[in-house]
């Protein structure tokens, strides 16, 4: 796959929920977030996974961080496995020898 300059991405430092915390504003959650991204051979137009209704946990097609950086690493050309470097007997990569590309996400 050749990279594309013309990729964009975006994403939230995590969910926040539409409950409010303490009358204060409203409540955060780690346990899902929004992120979207746009050229450099995502599929256009459509959405992947989603949350409960109140947006607190993942209800369907969740990625892990591990798969989203493995996807990320696929749409700018480079191989996450191809990364993996052996330090005191075990294997390292950025993607911490898991994850896989979401190939649902791509064009």
């Amino acid at each position: 796959m050749t990279p594309s300059p013309k990729a964009v991405l975006w994403g939230s430092e995590f969910g926040r929920t539409l409950t409010l915390q303490g009358g204060d504003g409203r409540d955060h959650h780690p346990h899902a977030f929004t992120m979207w991204m746009a050229g450099g051979g995502v599929k256009p137009g459509f959405s992947y996974g989603q949350t409960d209704e109140y947006g607190f946990y993942v209800a369907e097609n969740g990625l892990h961080v591990h798969e989203l950086h493995a996807t990320i690493f696929h749409l700018l050309g480079i191989d996450h496995e191809g990364l993996t470097f052996q330090y005191v007997g075990r294997d390292f990569r950025l993607t911490n020898v898991h994850g896989e590309v979401a190939m649902p996400i791509l064009a």
